[in-house]
């Protein structure tokens, strides 16, 4: 096990959306045997109301103000030794102060999936209020590749098989 997992038993999967984080971040977790948490899910419940209506309601400022919010409070377990994989939402990792908390509360890996991939995978999806538009979808996907890049590590997500990501995450070796 690397030494910042054993300080801070935290795994968070960063990448845009629609790369995988949800599904490899469950089975990761239970392969694990720690507890998973979807970011946006979280902030839903908080919220009593979906990501979209809150784009609505409130904007994007907000909405990101209020999921800095919920990823301060879901990494505080953290420290007291309690483990978890947390799949954040495509922008929860742009805020400089949501990556410095990350880094201090265990490890981030970005899923890194190609930009066809990702939008195959949300084409159907009307629930995500930034995929609505293709070729805004495209350019923040390039804006924001950068960014994921500042991860501790970085997977592979060219797959539609999750297991495969779960392997190549295991097979960095973080945990024994």
């Amino acid at each position: 096990m690397i030494l910042a997992l054993k300080r801070n038993p935290g795994i968070y999967l960063v990448g845009f959306m629609g790369s995988g984080k949800s599904t490899v971040g469950r089975r990761l977790a239970a392969e694990l045997g720690w507890p998973f948490e979807d970011l946006d899910a979280v902030i839903e419940a908080r919220e009593g109301m979906t990501i979209s209506d809150l784009f609505a309601q409130h904007g994007e400022p907000e909405f990101r103000r209020r999921e800095s919010e919920a990823l301060k409070a879901a990494v505080a377990q953290v420290p007291r030794g309690h483990p978890l994989v947390l799949a954040l939402g495509g922008g929860a990792f742009t805020p400089e102060a949501n990556r410095l908390r990350l880094k201090d509360h265990g490890i981030t890996i970005w899923l890194d999936c190609p930009l066809e991939r990702t939008r195959e995978r949300v084409a159907k999806e009307r629930h995500r209020p930034l995929a609505r538009d293709p070729e805004a979808f495209a350019a923040l996907y390039e804006a924001r590749k950068p960014i994921y890049a500042l991860a501790d590590y970085r997977i592979d997500a060219d797959t539609d098989d999750d297991n495969e990501t779960v392997r190549r995450i295991l097979g960095l070796g973080l945990v024994s």
